[in-house]
């Protein structure tokens, strides 16, 4: 039974899709006004894990997540380049698409933007106006919190709390300093669109609420986002939906990643301590960074440091070892021939245990550090056995396990450098490349540094290659 933790209700619960096996999800996209920091990539790494989860429990899931593509740090930065705002938001969005194929992103059902969608924006705009919930004051038009009675469900910060300051934008022309803006008149310089009101722009806002709409339909099941979204963003989206279309639960669950603190700080980039993902991304392996995203359970803060990232590179070079392990061991094995042995079970049956753990942590709202400890519990197992593995379905089936499990969490272990086939060696292949590891072995030998020796002679010994010393040298056959 898998069990989410849901914002709304600060409770896990089972999850139950709304309409049979089909998952509707959004997710909350990147303002694209200048390059994602590493605190946005593991949002988007998370919540590509979650799909990819649901996925492989066998849900249909449609992925919505959009781009903001007009707003006031759009308009600004624009401003300080010169440049249209179209034109910024197509480099950021184009700088986006790099780092999706980077950290091995499934791309989006749809990637919708805001400004496709003024029309339908305009449309709910006018119905809450209609039903009592917003307000023209020349041209700008507000959202009434305090005609909404709900108003504070998903954050649940008390009404009286809810004052002009942190997170809550001051306007003279509101009615009450805790409403907020639906659609922002016309200014010179700014991108602008026809309305009942007059020319404008939406507020923030209101795109969310319309293209989760738009895609998905109302009620969806899963909405995610990062902490910081919960208020006022999220708190706005419900109350739009609900006075608009008259949904009172427009979202089923809601889904919060936790900061991306930098050395134990909580990463800003008004602080100026930050990292952007590309500049991340420049330094350390790819496939690494989207291990460290997940290494925290998601609604849990994680910090950002080397330390941190070259874990994440051992790490996943334990998982690569493993996997290339039982590839050497199948082409030795396609050459030699299979001959079961008692360690085939034994691998059998650890294949089957780590599947049957990483579900177990996984339903439990989604726990990959439980589900990393399962895989490298299962590294260590194939580590232990592979040497004296003789049949090759069951060491096929064990890397499949491995691959498998390890893409949830956005790692590709099925790159063409890692099919079966790639790695196959020749006869003559593989026999020069032992022979230079015994030359290595011996020269380590001659410097006394056994330790390395010994080590040489271990990882031979785990693909399956038993080395003999003898008065003449080292022999070595394939077990």
């Amino acid at each position: 039974m898998l069990k989410v933790y849901n914002t709304r209700t600060r409770s896990k619960e089972e999850f139950v899709p709304i309409e049979g096996n089909t998952v509707r999800m959004y997710v909350c996209g990147p303002t694209v006004y200048d390059y994602p920091h590493i605190g946005n990539a593991r949002s988007f790494a998370v919540f590509d894990s979650i799909r990819r989860y649901l996925e492989y429990r066998g849900y249909r899931v449609t992925y919505i997540t959009n781009f903001t593509d007009i707003d006031d740090k759009m308009i600004n930065r624009a401003n300080e380049e010169g440049i249209e705002v179209s034109e910024l938001a197509a480099k950021f969005i184009s700088e986006y698409r790099k780092i999706e194929k980077q950290l091995n992103l499934k791309p989006a059902t749809v990637n919708p933007r805001a400004t496709e969608h003024i029309d339908d924006i305009v449309e709910m705009v006018d119905l809450i106006i209609k039903n009592g919930y917003g307000y023209d004051v020349h041209g700008d038009v507000y959202f009434s919190v305090p005609a909404f009675d709900a108003y504070g469900s998903l954050s649940r910060i008390p009404m009286d709390e809810l004052t002009s300051g942190a997170r809550v934008e001051v306007d003279e022309n509101k009615k009450d300093p805790r409403d907020f803006a639906l659609w922002k008149a016309e200014k010179p310089g700014e991108p602008s669109w026809d309305s009942p009101w007059g020319k404008g722009r939406p507020g923030w806002h209101a795109e969310c609420s319309v293209m989760g709409r738009h895609y998905l339909g109302l009620p969806f099941d899963i909405h995610g986002g990062g902490q910081d979204l919960i208020f006022p963003h999220h708190e706005n989206e419900i109350a739009q939906s609900a006075a608009a279309y008259g949904i009172e639960v427009p979202v089923k669950y809601w889904f919060h990643n936790g900061f991306l603190t930098m050395d134990s700080e909580k990463m800003s980039k008004s602080e100026g301590n930050f990292s952007t993902a590309r500049e991340v991304l420049d330094n350390y392996d790819h496939q690494a960074v989207r291990l460290y995203l997940v290494t925290g359970q998601y609604r849990q803060p994680l910090d950002y440091n080397a330390k941190a990232v070259t874990q994440a590179i051992q790490s996943l070079e334990r998982i690569k070892n493993a996997a290339d392990s039982i590839r050497g061991r199948i082409s030795i094995l396609e050459r030699i021939g299979s001959r079961e042995s008692e360690d085939d079970k034994k691998l059998a049956e650890a294949a089957k245990k780590v599947r049957e753990g990483f579900e177990r942590e996984m339903d439990d709202d989604f726990n990959t550090p439980g589900a990393l400890a399962e895989i490298f519990a299962f590294v260590r197992e194939i580590n232990t056995l592979v040497g004296d593995v003789g049949g090759a379905a069951v060491l096929r089936e064990a890397l499949a396990v491995l691959t498998e499990l390890v893409g949830i969490l956005g790692v590709n272990l099925t790159d063409a450098s890692a099919t079966d086939e790639g790695a196959a060696l020749t006869s003559d292949t593989l026999k020069g490349v032992i022979e230079f590891l015994l030359e290595l072995r011996e020269e380590a030998r001659k410097s006394k540094d056994f330790g390395k020796a010994d080590q040489i002679r271990d990882r031979l010994k785990q693909i399956g290659v038993e080395v003999s010393d003898t008065k003449d040298g080292p022999t070595w056959k394939l077990s």
